[in-house]
């Protein structure tokens, strides 16, 4: 019919246009991707001098002409062919990573979700007929969130030790806050990330004052010098625009995942592995019962940080987020752009980064959250039966003599 049988001496196709026309039509159509290839180069150049030019294909008699492909040519098209999708695929990978042609942060590879082998372990059998039915555990866009019984701690610790997961703690300790650092260190040795690598990043502007500590197998102390601002509410909002900037330029060769806390807190039992994801925040203690209509989101349409009453999912505390590097970095670069912004049309968000942090994560869903185990304040809100365990506490203090 339309194909000839095979024999020893070719391959014959019906031709109503030869291959090698074919190939020099793909090969010349697709020029702009392989140009930089020597080796392309001289197929094209070959194809030039022995392939047939489009005016050299005709009919015989109103039949199709058909073309005999010489079995020795098979290597040279399957070099092409090679070629070409490589040369193809890389840049339409690259279009993909790249839309736009912005200049992207290269980062260390991150995936929670790798699977690894894990020794054999001894553990309680999860029971799929005892959920946890008295707290919400699971966003409606599935993502967990994290109370006291929901998760194995020696599976998790076995699963990112084998990763060699690094973590970064950043902390801002600027002017008196300086005082609670000790406390925030040695709470931190005691109950964060035990058993893992962490580099604590210490953002101060008296660095002579920042205590020594002693510090555990893996884990170093980092200080980072930076300016003091004379309100309380621009050293925290700051803290956004420090955060992106390292993370650009150091973080994201060092660690793996960033967890950002504050200061003037201490971690009274077990933070670890269980918090960390792409993007997490923490459920703010004093909202976690409350409807969407009484959250403190910022509520004029003149800033960036406006969330419309109608829209919310949760309100998030600023004193404790994260994930990996690259997600982190998004989050703070967005949030100090859009306090720039407000700043230029004169306006400051009420709850100032906090607000931003919020408005970021209704759009950019967090893919895990973390109860307000992780943050709290006990003299504030006392210790209520639903919280099995209080993991980052408040410590108590004279608000208004440390800000001044």
């Amino acid at each position: 019919m339309g194909i000839r049988k095979s024999g020893f001496q070719g391959i014959y196709l019906p031709a109503s246009k030869p291959l090698q026309l074919l190939l020099w039509e793909l090969v010349s159509s697709h020029g702009n991707l392989i140009s930089k290839s020597s080796t392309l180069l001289q197929i094209m150049t070959w194809l030039q001098k022995n392939g047939p030019s489009p005016k050299s294909v005709k009919s015989t008699k109103g039949r199709p002409k058909c073309y005999s492909l010489h079995l020795g040519i098979l290597p040279f098209i399957v070099l092409v062919l090679v070629f070409f999708g490589y040369g193809f695929l890389s840049h339409k990978i690259q279009e993909f990573r790249n839309p736009g042609g912005e200049t992207c942060m290269a980062t260390r590879q991150t995936d929670v979700q790798k699977v690894v082998s894990v020794p054999r372990m001894a553990y309680p059998q999860p029971n799929v007929l005892t959920p946890m039915n008295d707290v919400l555990v699971f966003t409606p866009w599935l993502a967990p969130i994290i109370w006291e019984g929901t998760f194995n701690i020696d599976i998790l610790n076995e699963q990112f030790k084998l990763q060699n997961t690094t973590i970064g703690l950043t902390v801002f300790a600027i002017k008196k806050y300086v005082v609670f650092l000790k406390l925030f260190l040695e709470t931190a040795e005691q109950h964060f990330m035990v058993g893992h690598k962490v580099i604590y990043y210490v953002f101060t502007d008296r660095p002579s004052d920042v205590p020594q500590v002693p510090l555990g197998a893996g884990r170093k102390l980092v200080v980072l010098t930076v300016r003091n601002y004379t309100r309380w509410q621009d050293v925290s909002m700051h803290r956004m625009e420090m955060i992106s900037h390292f993370s650009e330029q150091r973080f994201q060769h060092e660690v793996d995942y960033l967890v950002c806390g504050d200061v003037d807190m201490k971690f009274s039992d077990h933070v670890g592995v269980e918090i960390l994801s792409a993007l997490f925040g923490t459920l703010h203690p004093g909202f976690y019962r409350s409807r969407r209509e009484s959250f403190t989101y910022e509520r004029r349409p003149k800033s960036q940080a406006y969330i419309p009453r109608d829209e919310g999912d949760f309100y998030y505390a600023g004193g404790f987020f994260g994930g990996s590097v690259v997600e982190v970095h998004h989050l703070t670069k967005a949030c100090h752009q859009a306090m720039v912004e407000d700043q230029a049309n004169g306006i400051e968000a009420v709850w100032h980064d906090e607000s931003h942090l919020n408005k970021y994560l209704l759009y950019h869903k967090p893919t895990k959250v973390l109860s307000p185990e992780y943050v709290w304040d006990q003299k504030l809100l006392g210790w209520p039966s639903i919280m099995k365990k209080l993991r980052y506490v408040a410590v108590p203090k004279n608000h208004q003599a440390i800000r001044n």
